[in-house]
């Protein structure tokens, strides 16, 4: 057994220790300091001469100058193997549920567990045979983890061309049997289980090639498919103040959008939030199989109560367990709430580690770091020529809504749609409260962009004669600008807003969307005359009531024809009059 690599603490600052060594230390490197019986999991974050800075993802509460930490040579991982689904972890991948179990209501420090069961069996069919050459994320086999087929690959690890020796027959195994043997051009011969271990801040690249992403993903929220819409592969963020509805935003998107595997990062959330998290995300329905969303979910979650440098752990555990499944031929959603908390924490240990600050005291590394987490996003064609991709989403919680502060200016500048959350519309009851006017989106829409320029275009003059109004009042406006003010106010609250909690509503297909937005343009083309502003207002409600009612019928039933061929005759018969 080798000799185990020592060093002593010579300083305590909060979450950040001081080390003196005298062998060799590696960056992020990790490390346990001991005390007592007690091993506190830490990584180094910086290497100067014999003395290394570590961050400590517990409380260092009686640490002390003098005390011993234990280098173990490797790098902190997540382990990635079958029976990932269905769990919620914390940043370090501990499975909460059986930590709960061994610590009671109030989790224990120097506890830490294997992600994954050991003791269960899988059903293992090969795919490798011996003689075939494997490079590393080609597949060896394959077992069923709920609806998916979860591929045991040649561990990311493995570098160049690997021979198969022999691979294990089908059968029940658990995750550390050997599945196969294989060798190298040198003759190495290394053995290969269910379950590998891959650094969590170093991007998984066993892909073919790196493809733009075009398809949209349908999230089935109108105001984000139609307007501002995320491809399938792409960035996006949800900067929004407190209230504004992000949560159930999120919930939203994770339930409907047309992704594979959901995995949730609750990054330094209130430990209110998270909770609300745990209880309501295994109770939201998983359309596709009418059983629990959770079957195809992973959840990280991290408090703001918990020590910072464990947010950072949990965004990155959370983007590698997207990875690798995206190495299986599937698409990932990633949703982190919220990266303002994480770079909470790169400010807290930056001012520990006493860096010249940038802006509002943030690390002048803010945005590359920011970078480097969306960049690990992207479509991607696998050795197979099979496509995977992972789509992330960030939540910004910027301090009184103010979009313009750090996290959030970095953010914009990496991502592909940005989703600005308003605090007036969400106090205006309007929801999803995204601002139609200040977000954007780089990729494609799913109608046609004429017809798009038509309602931006509508939206804008809208918001121009609601702004005069306030001035002026509304008898300062001709009926003509009303009409337009009426029009803007139609579009936002028969197609913009959305009942997430409506079984109809929540949810608009592609197919509806294109549809239903193809009447909502014809409304916004149709020249309207009217005697005076109270008729033209009496006009607009009662449109918009039958609309409402429209979006509430099932696409395509008898009521929803029957509500279409009156919304028509009420549109006609104004129009003949024009």
């Amino acid at each position: 057994m080798p000799d185990i690599k020592k060093g002593c603490i010579a300083g305590v600052n909060g979450n950040m220790l001081t080390v003196e060594f005298e062998t060799s230390v590696t960056q992020n490197e990790v490390a346990y300091a001991i005390l007592g019986d007690l091993r506190l999991k830490s990584e180094v974050i910086r290497v100067r001469g014999q003395r290394a800075d570590l961050q400590v993802f517990e409380s260092t509460d009686g640490l002390k100058v003098g005390d011993t930490v234990e280098f173990t040579d490797d790098l902190l991982c997540a382990e990635l193997g079958p029976g990932l689904l269905k769990k919620v972890y914390d940043g370090l991948q501990n499975p909460l549920n059986r930590l709960a179990e061994k610590s009671g209501f109030f989790l224990q420090r120097g506890v830490y567990l294997d992600p994954l069961d050991s003791e269960t069996e899988w059903d293992f069919t090969p795919i490798a045979k011996p003689g075939d050459v494997l490079f590393a994320g080609d597949r060896i086999g394959s077992v069923p983890e709920g609806i998916f087929t979860h591929y045991i690959m040649l561990p990311f690890a493995f570098l160049g061309g690997w021979k198969v020796i022999s691979v294990a027959p089908a059968g029940k195994y658990r995750i550390h049997d050997t599945m196969a043997k294989v060798v190298n051009d040198r003759g190495e011969e290394r053995t290969v289980t269910m379950v590998q271990k891959w650094p969590v801040k170093a991007p998984v690249t066993c892909y073919k090639e790196k493809l733009l992403p075009e398809n949209t993903l349908i999230t089935q929220q109108r105001i984000i498919d139609t307007f501002f819409p995320v491809a399938q592969g792409g960035t996006f963020c949800t900067p929004g103040p407190f209230g504004a509805g992000k949560t159930v935003l999120q919930h939203a998107i994770s339930q409907h959008a047309e992704a594979d595997v959901v995995i949730i990062a609750a990054c330094g959330e209130r430990a209110g939030e998270v909770v609300e998290i745990l209880r309501e995300f295994p109770h939201l329905t998983d359309p596709r199989t009418g059983k629990s969303l959770m079957d195809r979910s992973v959840i990280i979650c991290n408090t703001s109560s918990m020590p910072v440098a464990a947010r950072e752990a949990s965004v990155y555990t959370a983007v590698t367990l997207a990875e690798y499944y995206r190495q299986m031929g599937l698409n990932v959603l990633l949703l982190a709430d919220s990266t303002s908390r994480w770079a909470h924490a790169l400010r807290e240990m930056s001012g520990r580690l006493e860096e010249i600050p940038g802006e509002e005291s943030f690390p002048a590394y803010l945005e590359s770091r920011i970078a480097g987490f969306y960049e690990r996003a992207g479509l991607v064609r696998l050795n197979d020529g099979s496509i995977g991709s992972i789509t992330i989403g960030g939540s910004v919680s910027p301090a009184g809504g103010n979009f313009e502060e750090p996290v959030t200016q970095a953010t914009l500048k990496v991502v592909g749609a940005f989703l600005g959350l308003s605090r007036e519309r969400s106090s205006a009851r309007r929801f999803p409260a995204i601002h139609p006017l200040d977000s954007w989106s780089k990729y494609r829409s799913i109608v046609d962009e004429s017809k798009l320029q038509t309602a931006r275009e509508t939206l804008r003059r809208g918001s121009e004669v609601n702004q005069m109004m306030k001035v002026v009042g509304e008898e300062g406006t001709t009926t003509e600008d009303f009409v337009v003010y009426l029009k803007s106010e139609f579009l936002d609250f028969v197609y913009l807003q959305q009942n997430t909690f409506d079984e109809v509503d929540g949810a608009t297909s592609r197919e509806r969307q294109v549809y239903m937005f193809d009447q909502v343009i014809d409304v916004l083309r149709t020249p309207f005359k009217f005697a005076d502003k109270d008729s033209a207002r009496r006009y607009f409600l009662e449109l918009r009531l039958s609309f409402t009612n429209l979006n509430y019928a099932p696409f395509r039933s008898e009521k929803f024809n029957e509500l279409e061929q009156q919304v028509k005759a009420k549109i006609s018969e104004r129009a003949e009059n024009a």
